[in-house]
């Protein structure tokens, strides 16, 4: 580990961490935000070109729990797209987003040309979920989602030497998600140890736990 003017930078193996992950305080708060994650923004959620692999190979599992609009986007557009940033990302349903006082299936949930839905959303009851991890919490096939959803708030970014770089990715969106960790007393690297030590594997997550506590005291 090393201090320099723009914090702690955590060194495990190739993967280099930021002193955020560690130390600041973060917990999905669902009942709040319901899932608005997957409808916001300007793209898609970051893809690794092997997951696409997967939402390819198991779509006739997942795709019935998906709206008619966001079949029509997968099928007409594939699997990925291409952000204006040249990475992989998610194809999108250009169609609609939450409003003050909206909700996913009423009148109060209207479309806004330029924002976009994930189309792998599945709408239930008012939130947003995942059609691809309820296939895979029911049993039907190992790929569970994206890294990049699984993982969020933290955001891969490749180096160009090789190995990874993980940082914190603040969204306004998710102000009551940072505000849960800090009452409940969860970090961010805890709040995602499952994913990390998938990803990573167990001793990387021990090796992160214990700078965590070097830097927190």
């Amino acid at each position: 580990m090393g201090r320099e003017d723009f914090g702690t930078i955590i060194q495990i193996g190739d993967i280099l961490v930021s002193e955020e992950v560690v130390t600041e305080y973060f917990a999905c708060d669902y009942e709040k935000c319901r899932g608005c994650c997957c409808v916001h923004g300007d793209s898609g959620a970051p893809l690794r070109e092997e997951e696409t692999e997967e939402l390819e190979k198991h779509y006739p599992v997942y795709s019935s729990l998906m709206t008619p609009e966001g079949r029509e986007a997968a099928e007409s557009q594939g699997f990925f797209e291409i952000d204006r940033d040249g990475d992989l990302v998610t194809p999108v349903v250009r169609k609609t987003h939450f409003v003050e006082g909206g909700v996913p299936g009423t009148s109060g949930y209207i479309g806004t040309p330029g924002l976009e839905d994930c189309a792998f959303c599945l709408f239930e009851n008012g939130n947003v979920l995942c059609s691809v991890e309820r296939c895979f919490f029911q049993g039907k096939y190992k790929f569970r989602k994206p890294v990049s959803c699984w993982l969020y708030p933290i955001r891969i970014t490749k180096m160009p030497g090789g190995g990874e770089a993980l940082n914190l990715h603040r969204w306004a969106i998710c102000k009551d998600a940072f505000e849960k960790g800090k009452r409940e007393g969860t970090r961010v690297y805890q709040f995602l140890r499952e994913p990390l030590e998938f990803l990573y594997g167990k001793e990387f997550y021990e090796a992160l736990s214990a700078a965590a506590d070097h830097i927190n005291g």
